[in-house]
């Protein structure tokens, strides 16, 4: 009778355990590259399902045709600022599927901003625009191993470009499509 009473106190204790919700971790940092653009990031734990993304990096720009000489490249600095809400951490867990690094779904709301500090061309004598952009995003991020993960998203936001400092008559508001598809490299504690 007592062995029974042990591994039934044994199995209950291993229930109350599992049973804790699956949350964000504290802090993850890492880089991450795509198409065009290599970034630097950390996400900080706000709650349970919430994280702040903060993100330091290059964008990047190609162009070309009959008008220029040669293809253009260049890279410029961006700032960004992301809440992120991972709203699928506990499915996944139940279904024991990895949620380290902050691996799920989520939404977030991706604000970014391009300063006229420099830029790195192919050209000489570049520069752009400043501009802010604030675009709703859906996107999903995937750990590959221990250290490397995958990440895409979607959005579709509201981009205002600040062409009177530029010298223009007025600035400029657009719609802004986020479609982003990147590698990383995450660095653990």
């Amino acid at each position: 009778m007592r062995k029974y009473i042990l591994i039934c106190c044994f199995i209950q204790l291993t229930f109350i355990a599992k049973s804790q919700s699956a949350s964000v971790e504290k802090s993850v940092y890492g880089i991450q590259t795509g198409i065009l653009g290599i970034w630097g990031h950390n996400e900080a734990f706000l709650s349970k399902s919430l994280a702040l993304r903060s993100e330091i990096g290059f964008d990047s720009g190609i162009w070309g045709g009959t008008f220029y000489e040669k293809t253009g490249f260049l890279m410029t600095p961006v700032l960004t600022l992301e809440p992120r809400y991972y709203y699928n951490l506990n499915k996944r867990e139940r279904k024991t599927k990895r949620i380290d690094g902050n691996t799920g779904n989520f939404l977030s709301l991706k604000t970014s901003y391009h300063p006229d500090w420099f830029v790195i061309s192919n050209y000489s004598n570049i520069s752009i625009i400043s501009d802010i952009s604030i675009v709703p995003t859906w996107g999903i991020r995937r750990s590959i191993g221990k250290h490397i993960n995958f990440e895409t998203g979607f959005g579709i936001g509201y981009q205002h470009v600040f062409a009177k400092q530029a010298g223009y008559y007025q600035d400029e508001n657009y719609v802004l499509y986020n479609v982003h598809l990147r590698i990383g490299y995450r660095f653990n504690r």
